[in-house]
């Protein structure tokens, strides 16, 4: 009896010390851990994904980097945050695109704690980049990553997609390893349109230091957002503008002020090398063993040598001589030039046959790197390639969107997404631009 009763208690004991160990070990399973008692730092779950949008009720939406889903978390002053260095951040300085390790309360969609992720990599001021759709690959420079399927792409608090990007755009890059996760645009784009210009059509447009376009009928400039002096020259004759690009916005520069002066001429000597080089002045052959006498403003120089790469830079002419150097660098290497041929070869020439249709939104005008091909649903010659398709309508925001055309000997057929309205139509008006002088430029000036 005395055994019996003595066994008891061990095994009573036994229980008590079991049911005591249960309860200090941690919870492994947090996801499925059941309740939860709601306390400052409480949670029971966690993802790894990127910030889509920062909303105006105080919730934070977010992309698990896995699932590619998005879900939407509320936040207090009580949520914590954090660099990827365990320092206390605010929230002000989060922003879409970041790649976050965040924890919640999963059934009460509260977020507790989030922080930047430790191992994730940023890529700021992306300016030459190239997208390959077909591979999902996204190189900068010449550093080839791929790109999430679900890859996140905003752009002034908004989500955008892949085509929506523009060469003109500045860009910041987020990824894991040799995985991009999100794209965010730093610095986008607007458009600049001319009114009152049937004078300078043919004519040269410089806007700030790096954007030369000759002028053609009607064009539509997609510009990065910005201030600028823009400068136009014909004939011997010049102006400037001072013009301001705001993101997604179109502003028309009217420049019918402009004063129309007798035409001037410079004379221009040019040194070559090598001295054999050919030299083409806005498309025409000339020959550089004497000066050569050039209208005021600025001029297209293509430089042609056997064994060197072919030079296109652009020089300004403002006074009565000057001169230019111009030295050309040697052909790439025998292995270069026989990929070259090889590449040369397999391109055909389909731009006769077949054609690239835009067929929605209906209605609008179709510009094709920045020149009037239309009114929608229009086509044009297919040429293989990166170009800029952008939409336009009065009262509507215009759009553009970035195109891989292939080689593929078959016609080709877009529709886009309809124009959303514009909510003033202040933004679309015409920028009335009162600063405009000569060009003081010294002459034979390179801008490249």
């Amino acid at each position: 009896m005395k055994q019996n009763l003595i066994k008891c208690i061990i095994f009573s004991l036994l229980c008590i010390l079991l049911i005591g160990c249960s309860q200090d070990e941690p919870v492994t399973d947090i996801e499925n851990s059941g309740f939860v008692e709601e306390t400052p730092g409480s949670f029971d779950s966690m993802d790894t994904a990127v910030l889509v949008s920062k909303n105006d009720d105080e919730t934070l939406t977010f992309m698990n980097i896995e699932t590619g889903k998005k879900y939407t978390l509320s936040y207090t002053g009580a949520t914590t945050i954090w660099d990827k260095y365990g320092e206390a951040m605010s929230m002000a300085q989060l922003s879409e695109g970041d790649i976050v390790d965040v924890k919640f309360l999963k059934g009460k969609k509260k977020l507790a704690d989030i922080a930047l992720h430790s191992d994730a990599f940023t890529y700021d001021d992306v300016t030459k980049y190239e997208i390959n759709e077909l591979t999902r690959t996204f190189t900068i420079v010449k550093e080839a990553f791929q790109y999430s399927k679900d890859v996140v792409i905003v752009s002034d608090g908004r989500q955008i997609e892949l085509m929506d990007l523009n060469e003109a755009d500045v860009l910041s890059v987020q990824g894991i390893g040799s995985t991009i996760y999100s794209i965010a645009v730093d610095k986008g784009h607007g458009y600049l349109k001319l009114a009152n210009d049937e004078y300078f059509i043919g004519g040269w447009i410089e806007i700030g230091t790096s954007m030369i376009r000759q002028i053609t009928d009607d064009m539509l400039l997609v510009v990065p957002e910005g201030k600028y002096e823009v400068l136009f020259t014909n004939g011997g004759n010049s102006g400037t503008k001072k013009v301001t690009i705001g993101r997604d916005e179109e502003v028309t520069v009217d420049i019918g002020d402009i004063e129309i002066k007798e035409i001037q001429y410079g004379k221009v000597i040019f040194t070559m090398n090598p001295t054999d080089a050919s030299l083409y002045i806005d498309g025409k052959l000339v020959d550089t063993s004497s000066a050569i006498s050039l209208e005021y403003g600025i001029h297209q120089l293509i430089a042609v040598a056997s064994g060197y790469d072919t030079l296109t830079q652009y020089i300004k002419v403002g006074q009565e001589s000057a001169g230019v150097s111009i030295t050309m660098e040697k052909e790439s290497t025998e292995d270069d030039d026989e990929d070259d041929k090889e590449d040369e070869d397999e391109t055909v020439d389909i731009s006769s046959t077949y054609k690239v249709y835009i067929d929605t939104p209906e209605g609008v005008e179709v510009y094709l790197n920045g020149n009037y091909i239309g009114i929608s649903p229009v086509s044009f010659a297919k040429k293989p390639g990166t170009h800029t398709i952008t939409l336009r309508k009065n009262g509507y925001v215009t759009r553009s969107y970035t195109i891989e055309i292939d080689s593929e000997e078959k016609d080709v057929t877009y529709s886009f997404a309809d124009l959303l309205e514009s909510d003033t139509t202040s933004k679309a008006s015409d920028n009335k631009a009162t600063e405009s002088e000569e060009n003081s430029t010294e002459t034979g000036e390179s801008t490249e």
